[in-house]
């Protein structure tokens, strides 16, 4: 019996024979379709070829193509498990030719390969065309097919189209009959919709162009495109009309049977199908770079996550299952799609985790279901009102609580559900708009309730298709937009990173078929990415299929400064100490920024340590990794937050390990674990170098360091040993003396600076001319008055304490100093007169006549300032008048 490994491959080298180049499966998330949310055909990476968007070196292919259909249209979830045929996810054989090959060779290759190589009872086989194509059932006649088992139908069901317009043409599909003992007729009967004919190939001639209009006309480039599923015709081939009876889904099922210790063909046989064929879904998205999330893509991998998980409880599995099924799809799959093999370790952690949580929430929201239920006739649907308070108050899914109910015969009263979800839109809508945001943010909630939230694909890609969801300009908006027009682009996804958590926007390019807009920033409202742009060349329009790419060069700058401060922020704390905490940061392509809580400047050799340690780290070219996980566990595992940043039910987590003797990460030497949804580097190395620019205040208890890294900081480095080359010539010394040198000279210079500051209070104390001031008796207070020249604003509390000491118990002293259109003042009092006068008095009363506002201090000594030194005199008898007062 030949295995579904066996046929792929007989399958692929049988059309390689006939010339077609066999290309490998494309990943499941479509680069080329916008409007696609998983590839769903065979035909769906070859879309631009049949276009003639696209050229190759090839004119014919051959695929093996991953497909997943569990979301939007194709959308087969709810059907797996208990029917034969319904899959998340499928193989999808087909063979291809680009305007080189078309009927007279497609319909023999298909009857050869079936007939000959897989050996199929050709009078079991009956074929369909399309009512008015001719041609085709004249070359099915002469393969040897009988002309009453060439059935014409004049539906759609064989005739495709690409879209309303573009590409399409007649369809011929190949039926096996599986026998007259299972229900059924032939295709085009009132009895079609039986099991007992099986389509297992669909060819598609692909031989006109549609217009609006209606009308068509032939394709310069006629071309073919087929489809048969591996799963159908592997069952086909092994003696079985159910899929579930291959030899790949009977090793899955099994080995779900052996972990739960429940028979795989008794009453719960349902729960294994579906566990084995969401496993295969979920592991290849996963592989193929979806995460679970609460949107978009990660949304439908989490609800087909979610629904293996649900029938795993209702096998009675105790602990966490699907994570240790992976094994056994790897074994099975892994050599005809290595990219399971790469990512075994990631596909077990991110079920692991998943199912982990998901039983806390499956066992509440199961305990609350109930207790709903009890109050309700038997029988009674579940009202939208509670199961949206299950939904919205407990996390339990409005698809799991229909997939309970479903068990007991119920449903859910989803008019009230909508309703709610309505309300709670309204409600954030208005906290928006009051939170004093932009008139204009009710265009972004509008577009989020019609299409979504924008699904952001930059983790992994910088270039992608998308589709222009809409164009606004100052809150409207626009159909189109022309050459020169300043304008907001949404798209349904984009590989733009929009501007949050320090890292700055994605800049780089728009294109459609008509047009280009140069985007200049990203940014995101309501869960909407807009790329600010301007239009360069054309017009761009509402509807239009567009190519998204951000400017590399720019992105590579960015990643390698934000996986810097992630660097900094570890190398910050082993320095300083634990309670270094992130305050904030920026990570633009030309520099980094990274505020943080210490309460004292850094002294050089801390400084030192730290560029040291986070080069060394570099060097190291450990791997940059992420995982998705709830804030709690990414928190019990040690991973630092962002202040102030508000996380939801998921986040991203990025290590960077150090390196064990093989070259891989070992969570044991995790040196940075940092919440995080920007964008990094792949290793530590692609950082290049590391420079910090020095150590200023942000604010009250929190410092700031500036730092340069790859090119930048290579530039810098490089101007620093030029200007250091100027300074050992100027100094007529060597390169190697000039530290000792350098230090010696800064010595120097603060000895000079400590003997000038000494003579200049020197010469203040004596009053300018080499003899002291002498103080006047003001109501037995020796009151000293002095407008000084020469001398700063910090050089008087000095002065002003040495005058205290000299003139003794009960004396005052009020000091001016001409700053350059400045005035400094300070006052002061002998300790044993502050009962009777406040130094901040003598002050204040200077200062207004001195033009100045305020000032103030402590009852001994008070500090201020004024803007004109001509009133030094007047501020002299003011001091005295508040003496005379006491």
């Amino acid at each position: 019996m030949a295995s579904l490994n066996d046929i792929r491959s007989t399958f692929l080298n049988y059309f390689g024979d006939q010339g077609h180049e066999i290309v490998p499966s494309s990943p499941l998330v479509p680069r080329n379709d916008p409007t696609l949310m998983f590839v769903n055909s065979g035909m769906v990476q070859f879309k631009n070829l049949f276009t003639g968007v696209e050229h190759r070196d090839y004119q014919r292919a051959t695929t093996s193509q991953k497909c997943v259909r569990a979301g939007g249209k194709h959308n087969d979830l709810d059907n797996v498990g208990y029917t034969a045929r319904h899959h998340t996810f499928f193989e999808m054989l087909g063979n291809f030719s680009f305007g080189d090959y078309f009927k007279e060779e497609a319909i023999p290759f298909a009857w050869n390969l079936i007939t000959r190589e897989f050996g199929i009872d050709a009078s079991r086989l009956l074929t369909t065309v399309y009512h008015t194509d001719d041609e085709a059932f004249e070359i099915w006649r002469k393969v040897g097919v009988p002309e009453d088992r060439i059935i014409r139908i004049a539906t759609s069901d064989n005739f495709w189209q690409m879209g309303p317009t573009g590409p399409c043409g007649p369809c011929t599909e190949i039926f096996y009959d599986h026998g007259d003992h299972i229900p059924g007729g032939p295709p085009g009967s009132p009895d079609e919709d039986g099991d007992r004919f099986i389509e297992i190939w669909n060819i598609v001639f692909m031989q006109n162009e549609q217009f609006e209009d209606g009308s068509m006309r032939a394709l310069d480039m006629q071309s073919i495109d087929t489809g048969m599923g591996l799963e159908r015709i592997g069952a086909l081939l092994q003696g079985s009309h159910d899929n579930y009876d291959t030899d790949l889904f009977k090793a899955l099922i099994e080995a779900s049977a052996n972990l739960t210790s429940v028979d795989p063909y008794g009453t719960k046989n349902v729960h294994h199908r579906v566990i084995a064929d969401h496993l295969r879904s979920t592991s290849f998205l996963i592989a193929d770079g979806v995460m679970p999330s609460n949107e978009g893509r990660g949304y439908v991998l989490r609800r087909i996550m979610r629904r293996a998980m649900r029938h795993a409880h209702l096998l009675g599995a105790a602990d966490p299952l699907m994570h240790r099924l992976v094994p056994s799809l790897v074994s099975q799959m892994g050599q005809a799609y290595p990219e399971l093999d790469r990512a075994q370790a990631l596909i077990e952690e991110t079920l692991r985790l998943e199912e982990t949580r998901f039983r806390q929430t499956l066992d509440r929201g199961l305990k609350l279901l109930d207790e709903e239920l009890a109050g309700l006739p038997e029988g009674a649907d579940l009202p939208g009102q509670a199961a949206f308070k299950l939904y919205d108050t407990y996390g339990f899914p409005l698809d799991l609580t229909q997939d309970a109910l479903r068990e007991q015969g119920r449903a859910v009263e989803t008019e009230g559900f909508d309703a709610a979800m309505a309300e709670q839109k309204a409600k954030a809508r208005a906290a928006w708009v009051g939170s004093g945001e932009t008139a204009d943010a009710a265009i972004w909630f509008d577009l989020e309730e019609a299409h979504g939230a924008t699904e952001f694909l930059g983790y992994d890609t910088e270039t992608a298709e998308g589709q222009v969801l809409a164009l606004v300009r100052d809150g409207d908006a626009q159909d189109k937009a022309g050459q020169g027009d300043s304008i907001a682009i949404v798209t349904n996804q984009t590989p733009f990173y929009a501007e949050a958590g320090g890292q700055v926007g994605d800049t780089g390019t728009i294109r459609t078929e008509t047009g280009a807009a140069r985007v200049t920033d990203t940014r995101k409202v309501a869960g909407v990415v807009l790329h600010q742009a301007e239009v360069t060349e054309g017009q761009i329009a509402k509807g239009q299929a567009a190519q998204l790419e951000v400017d590399h060069d720019r992105r590579t700058l960015i990643r390698a400064n934000h996986s810097a401060t992630h660097l900094l922020h570890e190398a910050l704390r082993r320095a300083l100490g634990d309670h270094v905490a992130q305050r904030g940061s920026l990570n633009a392509p030309d520099r980094l920024r990274f505020d943080f809580s210490h309460s004292k400047a850094l002294t050089l050799e801390e400084l030192k340590q730290v560029e040291a340690e986070v080069n060394a780290f570099i060097r190291q070219n450990g791997p940059v990794e992420t995982r998705i996980m709830t804030p709690d566990e990414a928190r019990g595992l040690g991973a630092q937050a962002l202040f102030g940043e508000k996380y939801g039910d998921e986040v991203r987590v990025v290590s960077m390990c150090a390196l064990d003797g093989s070259g891989k990460g070992t969570d044991g030497r995790t040196y940075s674990l940092e919440l995080c949804g920007g964008t990094h580097v792949a290793r530590t190395g692609d950082i290049g170098v590391f420079v910090t620019l020095g150590d200023s205040a942000s604010s009250a208890g929190v410092r700031r360091i500036e730092a340069l890294t790859g090119a930048a900081a290579f530039d810098y480095l490089s101007a620093q040993d030029h200007r250091l080359a100027e300074i050992a010539l100027a100094l007529k010394t060597p390169p190697a003396e000039l530290g000792p040198r350098v230090q010696g000279l800064m010595q120097e210079r603060r000895a000079l600076e400590n003997e000038v500051a000494q003579l200049r209070r020197q010469l203040a104390m004596a009053g300018g001319g080499g003899v002291a001031p002498e103080a006047e008796k003001i109501n037995g207070i020796s009151y000293l008055a002095q407008v000084l020249e020469g001398v700063t604003g910090k050089d008087l509390p000095g002065l002003i304490d040495e005058h205290k000491a000299r003139l003794g118990a009960g004396s005052a002293v009020l000091l001016m100093a001409d700053t350059g259109g400045k005035v400094a003042v300070a006052a002061g009092v002998s300790d044993d007169l502050t009962d009777r006068v406040s130094a901040v008095d003598l002050l204040k009363a200077a200062v207004e006549k001195l033009g100045g506002k305020g000032g103030g201090g402590r009852p001994d000594m008070a500090q201020g300032g004024g803007r004109d030194i001509g009133g030094a005199e007047a501020a002299k008898s003011a001091g005295a008048e508040i003496l005379k007062g006491v």
